[in-house]
C-alpha cells in the first residue's frame, strides 16, 4: 500500500496518446471525488506518477490547476494536499444545487417526452439494483446520472452549464453518505419521475427540494454523528 492510500492495479495507467497534462488532470481529479484520495490525504508526486505511468512533470502541473480550482491545498515545505471542505463550503454548494435542480426539475415536468420518463426510469432500476447490491461506488454514478437525466430534459442550455460547475463537487459531497441515503434516495427518485410523467410543475420542483435538501442536511448530520 502506497503512502497515497490507493491499492495496486486501482489506476490504469495512462496511455500516451492525446494531451498527457489533461489526462493526469482528469484522473486525478476523479481519484478525489470518489474519495480514493481522501480529503486532508498528501499527495506525493513520485507514487502519482508511479500509479499513472507518467513522469512527475504532469503529476505537478496537474497538481497546480487543482489547486487552483481548489480541490488541492498547496502547502509551502510540506506539498500538495487533498482539500478539506468545510461545512460552510459544503453548505453553500448544496444550497445552490438545490436552486438549479428544483428549477430543472420544474423544467423538467413541462418538456419530457415519454422516452426521456421512460430513461429516467431505467436510470432508477439500475440505481435501486445498486443500493440492493451495496455497490455504493455504483450508486453515487447513477445518482449523479439521475440529476444530469433531469436536467438535460429540462432543456435549458445555460441551466444546464450552471449545474455541470457544480456537479463534481455535489458528488464528492455526496460520495461519503451515500449508503446512509440509501434506499430513500431512490423512493424520492422514483416520486420525482412521477411528477414529472404527469407534468405536475408544481410537485417535481417541491418534490426536487425537498430530495436536495435531505441531502444537504444528511451531510451535515454525518460529522455530528
Amino acid at each position: 500500500m502506497l503512502s497515497t492510500g490507493l491499492p495496486h492495479g486501482a489506476v490504469p495507467r495512462l496511455e500516451r496518446p492525446g494531451p498527457l497534462r489533461d489526462r493526469v488532470y482528469e484522473a486525478l481529479l476523479e481519484l478525489i471525488t470518489t474519495r480514493a484520495l481522501r480529503p486532508g490525504q498528501h499527495l506525493v508526486e513520485s507514487e502519482l506518477a508511479g500509479h499513472l505511468g507518467v513522469s512527475r512533470q504532469p503529476v505537478r502541473e496537474a497538481l497546480q490547476r487543482l489547486n487552483t480550482e481548489g480541490w488541492v491545498d498547496l502547502r509551502p515545505a510540506q506539498g500538495a494536499f487533498v482539500h478539506e471542505p468545510t461545512e460552510e463550503e459544503a453548505d453553500q454548494l448544496l444550497t445552490v444545487r438545490t436552486l438549479l435542480e428544483a428549477e430543472a426539475a420544474r423544467l423538467a415536468a413541462a418538456n419530457a417526452s415519454s422516452a426521456g420518463v421512460a430513461a429516467l426510469e431505467e436510470l432508477c432500476a439500475e440505481g435501486e439494483r445498486a443500493v440492493a447490491a451495496d455497490d455504493v461506488d455504483g450508486a453515487v454514478t447513477l445518482n449523479a446520472r439521475f440529476h444530469s437525466k433531469v436536467m438535460e430534459l429540462a432543456g435549458n442550455a445555460v441551466l444546464a452549464e450552471l449545474a455541470a460547475q457544480v456537479d463534481r463537487r455535489v458528488r464528492w459531497y455526496y460520495t461519503p453518505i451515500a449508503r446512509q441515503r440509501g434506499r430513500q434516495s431512490w423512493i424520492e427518485h422514483r416520486e420525482m419521475i412521477a411528477a414529472i410523467a404527469d407534468r405536475d410543475e408544481q410537485r417535481a420542483t417541491r418534490l426536487m427540494r425537498e430530495h436536495t435538501e435531505h441531502t444537504r442536511r444528511s451531510y451535515h448530520e454525518r460529522a455530528e454523528s
